[in-house]
């Protein structure tokens, strides 16, 4: 049997929601900073960003609102679950990054979050959000396939 090469990923979570909200313009990778505490939790995969969204502050990229809740065997030296965490960019991407969300509109929203060659990554997305009908759309496109696929099922 032939067994599929190990890329080095390990996907963590994934946020779903944010494909049916945002249309995609680019896709990044960053690293992201975290304490001790935070990735013994986060080795553990119960992290939430399907709520945060990234900013730029002071010329540096930062994650906010994102769950990695408190890791219980560290005692004093814990963290706090929605504390901001900086994303490590490129100066060029940094750059780029913000001439895009302060020209354009645009917003910066995680996709996913994995371990690569064992460091903690995130990709972030520059997207737009989608309005009311685009999601209808969106919707009736999925729906649509899916029966596509029955029907071909059935009379094949």
């Amino acid at each position: 049997m032939n067994k599929k090469p190990n890329s080095g990923l390990k996907i963590i979570t994934l946020n779903r929601k944010v494909s049916y909200n945002y249309f995609f313009k680019e896709i990044y990778e960053a690293g992201i900073v975290l304490k001790s505490s935070e990735i013994k939790s986060v080795r553990s995969g119960k992290i939430n960003i399907s709520d945060s969204y990234a900013i730029e502050k002071g010329g540096e990229i930062f994650l906010i609102n994102s769950h990695i809740p408190v890791y219980k065997e560290a005692s004093y030296s814990n963290h706090n679950p929605y504390s901001e965490r900086k994303l490590l960019l490129n100066r060029r991407e940094i750059n780029k990054l913000i001439g895009k969300v302060n020209e354009d509109g645009l917003t910066l929203v995680p996709t996913k979050m994995y371990f690569k060659k064992g460091k903690a990554k995130i990709e972030i997305a520059v997207g737009k959000g989608k309005k009311q009908y685009d999601k209808r759309n969106t919707k009736k496109t999925r729906d649509w396939n899916r029966e596509k696929t029955r029907y071909f099922r059935k009379s094949s």
